[in-house]
């Protein structure tokens, strides 16, 4: 492992990244150290390989580790993930609360070309044109026009974006949405250089090509190997930036990652194996993070096809889940069972949603699971067979395991087979619902209800995982974005979420924590219900 990662530095001397002098300097006895206080260097052991880092292209939480390091959006986040100016210095709302007017600061791109107000109308155009193909445009709608431009009905030019001037951007909503200040830190309203990508296509995020405007540059990324980000002089506020380079390694075994944070390989990993939760705090002492996170896991039915056109089905195997076995036993940091969509701690929201047969023993509920299934007509004469996908990362290996055979616990003529599949790509096979069952986590993008139950409208498209397709739904929760007394509102979603859990196109899995291991002299670092970590704010301890 060591050879590993001291080949890793001996690359980037070859490739220009470093000095041999500041190689040389960076380990001793040849052995990399991941939290360099000398050099202000971090290494970094990420979630996933990144399958972009084109603010457009991207939708995993592993590639907003890096991409949110390089851009800032209008508003960005303090340490705390709580929103605050970020390329606007302010902005005002008009009182019917459909205007918001943005007053930018003078910033530059990292070639030092200006970043204005027109990059920013650049971007929210380019991302809502259906030839981007961004899967991640749906977050976007609460702008005036923005789905029928992204479904092909109007030009990009209908888009409510215009840049009144170099330093002024004006943002027409369809509808109120006093949580557009969180959602403009989502890396979907990261400005793009209009210079370059017009130049350059879809090539304008090579090293030797991008620009970025937020405090870390991308200087290489080999593709399943490394991305090496470096201080960017140009950012507004560089001058309190401390660290100089961050280098970030796809993990996706965490029992690995953890070792490599053991061993001093790596100063940080972004998640590590929870049911080693109370060894990893005796050996690494002031390292473990374990905070509460706005995130949910799942289980996606594929609604498009059989079996799971069928209610009956779905319904069974939500109910002959374990999740509270999995909660207490597979997870080991206080991860909460789930029996709803939404997770508690969402604000100005009831949380009163729920499966209707909730308080029921497992017993009960695999008796009528069964029964479910036969009236579904499956039995010993025509068996129930399907295909469980998972992610190959984390705990989730683990409870797949306990999925397959709580389901297999209905009835003998229940077969069920595991396929475990490589983070990037299994998002990739949910989106193009080229899968049976799949399972998948959604972290909150920002602190509102509607960020979860837009996930099965049918017009947000690839990122409904199950194909889900209810008008009633979609009613609700359209009504709801309509409504302004804010009681009102989150009864309108509550109600939408009960008739989701009804129709189970999901089955609820847990609510997770975030589980960081993070050097302890590493200031800066604040944990947060978004676990959201710019190295912006990173500092050192004893420098």
């Amino acid at each position: 492992m060591a050879a590993f990662w001291t080949d890793r530095r001996r690359l980037l001397v070859g490739a220009g990244g470093l000095t041999a002098a500041a190689s040389l300097g960076a380990c001793a006895n040849g052995q990399i150290i991941g939290f360099d206080k000398a050099k202000r260097s971090l290494d970094i052991c990420n979630q996933g390989e990144p399958l972009s880092l084109d603010p457009h292209k991207a939708s995993g939480q592993w590639e907003n580790n890096i991409i949110g390091n390089m851009f800032v959006g209008l508003t960005t986040e303090n340490a705390k993930a709580e929103p605050i100016p970020g390329m606007a210095e302010r902005w005002e709302t008009s009182e019917d609360g459909r205007t918001w007017t943005f007053y930018l600061r003078r910033a530059q791109w990292s070639d030092g070309e200006a970043c204005d107000a027109h990059d920013f109308e650049y971007a929210f155009k380019r991302i809502l044109n259906p030839e981007n193909l961004a899967e991640y445009a749906a977050i976007l709608y609460p702008i005036k026009n923005a789905q029928p431009v992204n479904a092909g009905e109007m030009t990009p030019d209908n888009v409510g974006v215009t840049a009144l001037d170099d330093l002024t951007l004006q943002i027409e909503l369809e509808h109120p949405a006093p949580y557009l200040p969180e959602l403009l830190m989502h890396y979907t309203a990261y400005p793009v250089p209009k210079h370059i990508v017009e130049r350059h296509g879809d090539d304008w995020v090579d090293p030797a090509n991008i620009a970025v405007n937020g405090a870390f540059t991308l200087r290489k990324w080999w593709s399943n190997y490394i991305v090496h980000l470096q201080r960017n002089p140009h950012f507004f506020d560089a001058a309190n930036v401390v660290m100089e380079d961050l280098y970030f390694y796809p993990s996706n075994d965490v029992n690995a990652a953890a070792r490599r944070v053991m061993s001093g390989e790596a100063g940080w990993s972004t998640r590590f194996p929870s049911n080693q939760v109370e060894t990893l705090r005796r050996d690494l002492p002031g390292y473990v993070r374990v905070s509460p996170y706005l995130t949910c896991n799942y289980f996606s039915f594929n609604t498009t096809r059989a079996p799971f056109n069928d209610i009956r089905v779905r319904q069974a195997l939500c109910m002959a889940y374990d999740r509270d076995w999995v909660a207490g036993n597979i997870y080991r940091t206080g991860e909460r069972a789930a029996y709803s969509f939404v997770p508690p701690g969402i604000a100005n929201y009831p949380g009163t949603a729920r499966y209707q047969w909730a308080d029921q023993p497992i017993e009960q509920r695999r008796a009528e699971a069964e029964r479910l299934l036969r009236a579904a007509g499956y039995g010993p004469n025509n068996p129930l067979r399907f295909e469980f996908s998972h992610r190959n990362t984390s705990d989730n290996p683990r409870v797949a395991v306990v999925v397959q055979n709580n389901w297999r616990e209905i009835a003998p003529w229940v077969t069920v087979e595991l396929r475990g599949v490589e983070t990037q790509v299994h998002y990739a096979n949910l989106r193009a619902k080229n899968f049976d069952i799949g399972d998948g986590g959604w972290i909150a993008d920002f602190n509102d209800a509607k960020n979860y139950l837009y996930l099965l409208e049918t017009r947000t498209g690839p990122q409904n995982y199950p194909g889900y397709n209810n008008p009633e739904y979609d009613r609700l929760v359209h009504e709801s974005d309509f409504e302004p007394d804010i009681q009102a509102r989150a009864q309108l979603m509550s109600r939408a979420e009960q008739l989701a859990l009804n129709d189970a196109p999901i089955c609820m899995s847990v609510f997770i924590n975030s589980t960081n291991l993070v050097h302890p002299d590493l200031t800066g670092y604040e944990d947060n219900i978004n676990d959201y970590h710019r190295a912006r704010w990173f500092g050192i301890r004893n420098a």
